[in-house]
């Protein structure tokens, strides 16, 4: 992710990889400590007020649940109803006292959180400078009949140095868009909200599902079935839309090359297999076998030495 700046812009212009390294360290700590000190914490005060806020609108939930029999009797039973209501409350109780509790025991984390914020850019600048004598020097201990290996790692390099940079690019806009569209409507927990949409593009398909329920829950408790929760939907989708049929392709032309089919299999497989996981990294295992079958059946491999 690092790299592409630091090679293809600023060494193209004239700057020494010591100094190329040092800018980019310096945006991505800017980057991190934005993220770390004005987002995450105004997304988690809203997270809080969204955990408070849920009684009120499983109540209102509750509420239209009953009505559903006497709407349509034939369809509903009240007692079905009544019980499906009680479920989710206590579901939904038991989810908020998690929640405080893994609030009170994240506190412990945070002297760990301090270090790793001190270490790992110190990490990240010595890897982006220093690259080329690293890989140099896991060459020279690896074998040199090496083909097979070297091709896959070529491929692999390419393409999953592609897809997170595309993934990186995806979720920035897609969430910026996200929320200045709740804001336009004056959505409730809108930043909380376009983070979650953001983070779900990470996991195809079934992201997108998921994170509209939130989404969906939200403004509906808001707008009710009025114009506004529509028109508030219909952004969403059309943000939706222009992602999957727009923004996708012009990220992700070089990037890793899978029919969707095998995206949805991979995710499906890679998740029974490693849980949360295996979900996200089911594009890069994916793009591995991927390699690895193209890369096999070559007889001509090049020595990667050479």
């Amino acid at each position: 992710l690092l790299e592409w700046p630091t090679a293809r812009l600023l060494q193209a212009i004239g700057c020494s990889r010591r100094w190329a390294a040092s800018i980019v360290l310096i945006l991505f700590v800017g980057i991190l400590l934005l993220m770390a000190f004005v987002v995450m914490p105004i997304a988690w005060q809203q997270g809080i007020y969204l955990i408070r806020d849920m009684p009120g609108m499983l109540n209102k939930l509750s509420d239209f649940a009953a009505t559903l029999p006497r709407r349509y009797p034939a369809l509903m039973d009240a007692g079905i109803i009544d019980a499906m209501a009680e479920n989710m409350r206590t579901r939904m109780l038991n989810m908020g006292d998690s929640v405080v509790k893994y609030s009170l025991a994240s506190l412990v984390g945070l002297l760990t959180l301090a270090v790793y914020l001190v270490l790992v850019p110190l990490m990240v600048f010595f890897l982006v400078k220093d690259k080329e004598q690293m890989l140099n020097a896991v060459r020279r201990v690896l074998p040199r009949n090496r083909g097979l290996a070297g091709q896959v790692w070529n491929e692999m390099n390419q393409q999953i140095t592609n897809y997170i940079r595309g993934k990186v690019l995806e979720m920035v806009v897609v969430g910026v868009a996200t929320w200045l569209g709740f804001l336009l409507f004056g959505l409730n927990y809108s930043l909380l909200l376009a983070v979650l949409v953001g983070f779900s593009v990470l996991i195809p398909y079934i992201g997108a599902f998921v994170v509209t329920i939130p989404v969906v829950g939200v403004a509906l408790f808001q707008f009710g079935l009025g114009t506004e929760f529509w028109s508030c939907f219909a952004v969403y989708l059309i943000i939706q839309a222009l992602d999957g049929n727009l923004l996708v392709p012009v990220l992700f032309s070089e990037a890793v090359n899978l029919h969707p089919l095998v995206i949805i299999l991979s995710v499906v497989i890679f998740g029974g297999l490693w849980g949360f996981w295996g979900v996200f990294f089911a594009i890069p295992l994916a793009t591995l076998i991927k390699a690895v079958v193209h890369a096999w059946p070559d007889g001509q491999v090049t020595d990667a030495s050479s």
